[in-house]
């Protein structure tokens, strides 16, 4: 469907993207994820031929985006950022307006509107103009326009962002359906709206791939991927010796409270979190030691995010 090979993007000395690869595979919902600056939008942009490459490729169903560019544009709907609206239209016009230039024509210029209009739920507002709609329903023209012409590929670069809870919702349900006949490409700063609706997620840090798989593979990449958090009426050594004793304990910290109580977050690789929890109770019942609070975490892709990006300042352009 997608195939991205050695991509390069250079201003200057500074280098927007590094030497990415990737492949996307038709018929999923992909969230593309970086902090600010790491170059995901410069990598958008590339991919969709608005933004050309110092270095590499770019394929889109074989066809080669900057040599083969109205092949390749036919399979790919895109939603900047900042979705490309004229205030001054209603989205009745401004999709015709969209499919024309498209090459889209007569009678099925006319049923795609009315389908597009139908999918991103604006039919009831399509003769209002878009300046007197909220940021919530210019967004949903955004998406109708990048339906046009029936694309198999759907670029959205940060389609929730400014809007309220509700119209978050909507808008994620709507990508979800859309993800039924599409492949999907997702860019967001919210981890749990990617981690709610992508089936499979790319982290890009600094320019370069550092991750690319299904959230809860990803999860798994940490070292110590949960942790145990609890509170005991135990010294310092006692602590080190019980955790010592137990398996799957990777790596713990200790803090000793003014009350008398000793803090103590500890990680684990193992999946069963309960499990650990039962043996540390049992143990330190052994020594008469009181466990006062107990409590598990498991790691999700904000941890994952973090730790694959940590150190990057994220005060760059992309």
């Amino acid at each position: 469907m997608i195939t991205v090979e050695h991509l390069t993007k250079c201003y200057g000395d500074f280098t927007a993207v590094s030497d990415l690869s990737f492949e996307i595979d038709e018929g999923h919902v992909y969230g593309f994820l970086g902090p600010n600056g790491a170059g995901k939008s410069t990598t958008m942009n590339i991919m969709t031929g608005c933004l050309s490459a110092t270095e590499g490729c770019v394929r889109i169903n074989g066809h080669d985006i900057f040599e083969e560019p109205e092949q390749a544009k036919r399979a790919i709907g895109y939603l900047p950022e900042q979705p490309p609206l004229y205030m001054n239209e209603t989205p009745a016009e401004y999709l015709r307006f969209v499919g024309e230039a498209k090459g889209l024509k007569g009678r099925e210029l006319q049923r795609q509107i009315e389908e597009v209009l139908r999918q991103a739920k604006i039919g009831h507002v399509k003769d209002r103009l878009i300046s007197a709609l909220s940021k919530g329903y210019r967004q949903r023209v955004g998406i109708a326009q990048a339906l046009l012409g029936n694309p198999e590929v759907i670029i959205l670069d940060e389609p929730t962002v400014g809007l309220d809870p509700i119209q978050i919702i909507e808008i994620r349900d709507l990508i979800r359906q859309l993800g039924e006949n599409h492949t999907v490409i997702l860019s967001s700063h919210i981890l749990s709206e990617v981690q709610a609706i992508c089936e499979k997620v790319l982290i890009i840090s600094q320019g370069k791939l550092v991750a690319f798989d299904r959230p809860e593979n990803l999860e798994k990449l940490l070292l110590a991927s949960n942790g145990i958090s609890f509170t005991a009426e135990a010294s310092e050594e006692e602590i080190g010796e019980v955790l010592g004793g137990i398996s799957h304990i990777a790596e713990w910290e200790i803090q000793v409270q003014e009350d008398g109580g000793t803090k103590v977050f500890a990680r684990t690789e193992s999946e069963n979190v309960k499990d650990i929890c039962r043996e540390l109770f049992f143990a330190f019942a052994d020594r008469k030691k009181a466990i006062l609070e107990i409590s598990s975490r498991k790691a999700n892709l904000e941890d994952v995010f973090i730790e694959l990006t940590e150190g990057e300042s994220g005060v760059t352009e992309e």
